[in-house]
């Protein structure tokens, strides 16, 4: 591991030598560190990625080390429909305190992340204590699902759209996107009960055909 090598890309002629070690300490571990960063990305734009950040302030490992006042009540300016002006000027008041009885509770001590601490909170009734902190931790608590919702949406657009689709309206689209992503429970309901109702609609474009009628013959 002492050996010395060239950086990547650089020659030995260059004299910028490092070693076995520090290559595969430092410089693999800033490529991959690299990688990471630039897939973070690509996925999520700039508003996502301070929404994460600020719901990680949240993070309730070693006594809430990571709990920062003004991130968390960015939070309620980016989910303004969800918390009033009111609410927004007194968020901060009430997550000094929130904090202050959390670290001195030994209740909560315990609580490794949201679902525990939501669950905590709803069993001793601290939910009524701190309404605007629950609300923000029931959004943290959504917010895995809401980003997993909407990365499916889009893995089933670039299936359903294809080059020789790139023409459908966005009512055909999204009829289509939600049979695709809801197959499970398209698949539980009788083809006959889908028929009849469209029959029953009076502003279908056609009319199914009917099936043909048995003879005695048959």
């Amino acid at each position: 591991m002492d050996e010395s090598i060239s950086r990547w890309g650089r020659s030995r002629l260059d004299g910028n030598l490092i070693t076995q070690e520090h290559h595969y300490s430092v410089d693999t571990f800033l490529a991959a560190l690299d990688a990471i960063i630039t897939e973070m990305d690509h996925r999520f734009n700039e508003v996502s990625s301070e929404i994460l950040v600020c719901f990680s302030c949240l993070d309730t490992k070693d006594s809430f080390s990571k709990f920062d006042v003004e991130k968390i009540a960015r939070l309620t300016e980016i989910y303004d429909q969800d918390f009033s002006t009111i609410d927004r000027s007194n968020i901060r008041d009430q997550l000094e305190t929130f904090i202050l009885h959390m670290r001195r509770v030994d209740l909560f001590k315990d609580c490794q992340h949201f679902s525990s601490l939501a669950m905590k909170m709803v069993e001793h009734e601290r939910h009524i204590a701190f309404p605007l902190v629950y609300r923000l931790i029931e959004l943290a608590l959504l917010l895995p699902v809401a980003t997993a919702s909407v990365e499916r949406a889009f893995s089933a657009m670039n299936i359903i759209k294809t080059d020789l689709r790139n023409r459908m309206a966005d009512e055909w689209i999204n009829d289509l996107l939600l049979c695709y992503i809801e197959k499970k429970i398209f698949r539980s309901i009788d083809a006959k009960e889908i028929k009849n109702t469209f029959q029953a609609t009076k502003n279908q474009r056609i009319d199914l055909p009917r099936p043909p009628r048995r003879t005695r013959h048959d």
